[in-house]
């Protein structure tokens, strides 16, 4: 089951994919569907056809955004470090989350780097998790690109201010449930900038894949329906190669899982005085 966020006659609802066409759900988005209804009740609540309808940012309020840095191997050995024994862990606000077609903002100035990541949807209410009940607690999958501005990142040894800058972090087109994606036996992860492929992974590699976070992260917080943990990105980053590569205004990040889709995010410098 895809599911999404839908811009419809000058509104949003939530939708799910039937065929090739929307279907309105009962909420005004995804984040407002999720917080009251669980997934497998979602068939049964689709309404009317919406045609025209177009994919938008699918989540735009979870409440936490937790996000899981160093999960590649091949992106660890990149940077330099050892394979860890915990998740690396740091935290995005609702506010650095944008759509799957929306520019990507930046001032002059400013390194700024792609990371193409599979993102977990919460589905279920869940603290202190074991693995099974993590696995339940999955609503589904989405891409995302955690665009990262490195020479801030590297300010300090705390990654946030590098990584929370508003409307930089793309996710969707659409959701999709785990009856229709497996990361653990495998999707591939991809990143192109100007239709050069940068990155391509695949979540069979990952160190903590999408259950683990999802247990590591319940023990110390709890998480709701429509929270997001974003899982990491495979080695190709802007950063890590020799000399360092960064986006330049203009440039055309894609950002693709098979069997979700592609973001598509147009990367721009504006000086926020002018």
């Amino acid at each position: 089951m895809k599911l999404a966020t839908v811009a419809h006659g000058g509104r949003t609802t939530a939708a799910v994919l039937d065929g090739d066409r929307w279907r309105a759900l009962p909420a005004d988005d995804l984040s407002a569907l999720l917080a009251t209804t669980a997934t497998d009740r979602i068939p049964d609540l689709a309404g009317p056809e919406l045609p025209g309808a177009t994919a938008v940012l699918p989540l735009p309020s979870p409440r936490k955004v937790a996000c899981c840095g160093l999960n590649y191997a091949d992106h660890i050995t990149e940077m330099g470090r050892e394979l860890p024994a915990h998740p690396t862990l740091f935290a995005k606000f609702a506010d650095t989350l944008t759509g799957p077609d929306d520019d990507l903002v930046l001032p002059p100035g400013v390194d700024v780097d792609w990371e193409a990541e599979l993102a977990v949807v919460v589905g279920a209410e869940v603290r202190d998790a074991d693995r099974h009940l993590a696995e339940r607690a999955i609503a589904g999958y989405t891409v995302a690109n955690d665009i990262s501005v490195r020479d801030w990142q590297k300010r300090t040894l705390q990654w946030f201010q590098g990584k929370a800058w508003d409307r930089t972090t793309p996710i969707g087109p659409v959701v999709v449930t785990p009856d229709e994606l497996d990361p653990v036996a495998g999707v591939e992860v991809i990143c192109r900038v100007n239709g050069v492929e940068r990155q391509r992974g695949d979540t069979r590699t990952l160190v903590f894949d999408a259950a683990d976070l999802l247990a590591y992260v319940s023990a110390f917080t709890v998480l709701r329906p429509g929270d997001l943990i974003l899982t990491g990105t495979p080695g190709g980053v802007g950063s890590g190669m020799t000399p360092p590569v960064f986006l330049t205004d203009g440039d055309l990040v894609e950002t693709e899982i098979p069997g979700i889709g592609t973001l598509r995010n147009r990367f721009r410098l504006t000086d926020p005085r002018s």
